[in-house]
């Protein structure tokens, strides 16, 4: 049984969407997951679409050619930001977004609009598991920090075999376990998990094997932990915040996200979590 309902992922961004807009780093570019350091980034705009970089790569690899647009889907698509960042530098793609959050469902509608990609790009809300039959085929489909929300990833993965045409590509950027018998992790992964509302933290064996059970072969791992900020100074001011609103519920409750991010952070600095970019494609 997982732990969080749709509901409850639905609630915690709708709650948080506009402050993470408002207040993360990447929130002027509409960008609500992580920067990524990687190689050839000179700044931080670059680190925000470092991912995004990635599956226009994709997209550009199996082409389809000119008798019909390119069609790529957003498995939680947040303020459609990625899906406007995409259609901008490849002029024959179509997106569709898929988001449980009508909150970010609207943000994603309005950014569409003040891009002018109207005609390009849609958003819909919904779960990413359970997609209406007229949205596909896909040629891509990825998540960028969303797989770990979703409560069944054996649905999620047999969803994305309906969706993607034979010879399509799936990418899924995100948190993944790494091997440790260090008791401290438990505790670590478990504050994460409430914070951020996880639902399914699974390791990379596990991930190959649902997708191939799924259908889909394994075409690239590439652990991106080490292009990661971590310990930066909002950093140690959040846990310095955290420590002193452990001994107030109202506060705790309220804060429970910031709470999740710096677990998240502790995860990564001693490797008991990785966060990997995993790609991999739909056999016929």
């Amino acid at each position: 049984m997982s732990r969080f309902s749709q509901t409850d992922i639905r609630r915690y961004y709708d709650r948080n969407t506009a402050s993470f807009v408002a207040l993360g780093q990447g929130g002027s570019l509409g960008a609500i997951h992580r920067a990524v350091w990687g190689p050839g980034v000179r700044s931080s705009d670059e680190a925000f679409r470092f991912v995004e970089d990635r599956i226009a790569e994709c997209l550009r690899r199996i082409s389809p050619g000119t008798d019909r647009p390119s069609h790529v889907v957003d498995l939680g698509c947040g303020v459609g930001a990625s899906l406007c960042y995409l259609a901008e530098r490849l002029p024959g793609l179509h997106g569709t977004g898929i988001t449980l959050s009508p909150v970010q469902a609207r943000f994603a509608q309005q950014r569409i609009q003040e891009a002018g990609l109207a005609d390009r790009l849609t958003c819909l809300e919904g779960d990413y598991a359970d997609l209406p039959s007229s949205v596909g085929p896909a040629d891509v489909a990825y998540a960028i920090e969303s797989f770990v929300h979703g409560p069944d990833p054996v649905r999620l993965f047999a969803q994305c075999r309906r969706l993607i045409r034979p010879g399509g590509l799936l990418a899924i950027c995100d948190d993944f376990k790494r091997p440790t018998d260090d008791p401290a992790a438990r505790r670590a992964i478990d504050q994460f998990k409430r914070g951020w509302h996880i639902n399914t933290l699974i390791d990379r064996g596990r991930l190959q094997t649902l997708a191939r059970d799924a259908g889909f072969v394994h075409d690239s791992t590439v652990d991106l932990s080490s292009y990661l900020e971590l310990n930066r100074p909002r950093d140690r001011a959040i846990k310095v915040l955290i420590f002193f609103t452990k001994w107030v519920p109202v506060l705790r409750a309220r804060f429970g996200h910031l709470a999740g991010g710096s677990a998240l952070q502790k995860c990564l600095e001693r490797g008991w979590v990785g966060y990997d970019l995993a790609v991999f494609r739909r056999v016929a």
